[in-house]
């Protein structure tokens, strides 16, 4: 094996201050170029990695006998050692680096040996791994080099079904930061249940509308089709309903957290939805969103007549409605996020740079970027690489 002339410094041990100062104090009286460093501290136990350019492999042992004597004081263990510099190291960095972030609740460690033996397998690395949460759902963000994107998402993809994680694989760079606009659809993906369903049981048609329902979002009906079937079931209700309907909406677990912690950092946000305006208004308003696409229900004399008006907000308008959207916004469809959970939601999720696919069926599931099966919406965070803790931090420095 050949060797570079690069010294790598390993230091293990209980973390205090002064231990990072201590050893670059150390290293700059032989006058090194530092050429990386890595650090993270886990539960108080410190992890330091620094690579040094030396003169000649020679200067290792002045290097070695350096450090050792530090150690010992600052109660550390120090290791040197030449750092390789063999080709598949070279290949790894040649290639475009992923970030693969994984989703359990719980995440064992079956789960993650298996990740990491299948990357492995593939010829890939892992450089780094940082934890995004630890609850309600523990999510680790890996950065794997060596492997191509496509056979490394395929093998993630089955390992998710295999040992019931979530797992979305980007590629690494500015664009996966860079996500500007994200869109949801609305019934049982930002709200918890389905809104015609809740109006259909107040005309005593439940049953009969979530049966049409469901075989539409499994993409068994023309979701157009289905939507007319099922307005016309609501014929002669009195439009009060609507009002008793929006007041009984509640919104997903995290849907709040999600919306406000994206507007902070910038994003717009918006809805798509296949329900209805006298509902999705409301919304808008409690949410403060920047864009929506819904359907209208028409009212005669204070009673609904079982018919939309204008253009329905389908499948292929739902893709419309994320172009238009981005459009406005000023952001290239490769910056977007779509989440939904139905077949409604395919062409919108396929448009987006990001498609997340949120406790859905599985035809949604199969064109989908990622899957997310947990039950709150703000995990969504964790695909875009935002920690729990930062989030934790803004919403406390806003309740001061």
């Amino acid at each position: 094996m050949t060797h570079s002339t690069r010294a790598l410094l390993t230091v293990t041990g209980t973390d205090r201050p002064g231990v990072t100062a201590a050893l670059f104090s150390a290293l700059a009286t032989l006058d090194l170029e530092v050429r990386d460093v890595e650090q993270v501290v886990i539960r108080g136990q410190l992890l330091l990695g620094v690579s040094v350019e030396l003169p000649s492999a020679d200067d290792l042992v002045k290097v070695r006998e350096k450090v050792t004597d530090l150690g010992r004081a600052l109660g550390v263990w120090i290791e040197v050692a030449l750092a390789p510099s063999g080709e598949a190291a070279m290949t790894r960095r040649q290639q475009k680096p992923h970030h693969v972030t994984v989703l359990g609740r719980p995440l064992t460690a079956s789960a993650v040996a298996a990740m990491a033996s299948r990357i492995s397998e593939l010829g890939g690395n892992i450089d780094a791994i940082t934890r995004l949460s630890k609850y309600p759902i523990t999510s680790l963000e890996l950065r794997v080099s060596g492997v191509d994107g496509a056979p490394l998402r395929t093998a993630m993809s089955a390992l998710a079904i295999e040992h019931l994680i979530d797992v979305a694989v980007e590629r690494s760079g500015l664009s996966r930061r860079a996500k500007r606009l994200v869109v949801f659809d609305v019934d049982s993906t930002l709200i918890t249940g389905e809104v015609i369903e809740m109006l259909a049981a107040h005309a005593g048609r439940e049953a009969e509308v979530a049966a049409v329902t469901a075989a539409a979002m499994r993409g068994e009906l023309d979701f157009a089709d289905s939507l007319r079937q099922r307005v016309e079931a609501l014929a002669g209700l009195d439009a009060a309903v609507l009002e008793k309907v929006r007041n009984e909406v509640r919104l997903t677990p995290g849907a709040r957290t999600l919306v406000r912690t994206l507007k902070r950092m910038g994003y717009r946000c918006g809805i798509v939805s296949g329900g209805f305006t006298q509902v999705t208004d409301h919304l808008v308003e409690l949410l403060g969103l920047d864009f929506a696409a819904a359907n209208t229900l028409e009212v005669v004399d204070g009673v609904l007549t079982g018919r939309v008006i204008g253009e329905i907000v389908d499948r292929p308008g739902k893709a419309v409605a994320l172009r238009r959207f981005a459009e406005a916004a000023g952001v290239p469809m490769a910056q977007t996020v779509a989440v939904g959970d139905g077949a409604n939601d395919i062409d919108m999720i396929a448009a987006a740079g990001l498609g997340i696919a949120f406790n859905a069926k599985p035809a949604l599931r199969e064109v989908a970027d990622t899957a997310l099966n947990q039950p709150y919406l703000d995990a969504v965070l964790f695909f875009l690489g935002v920690p729990r803790d930062e989030i934790d931090e803004i919403d406390e420095a806003e309740e001061l």
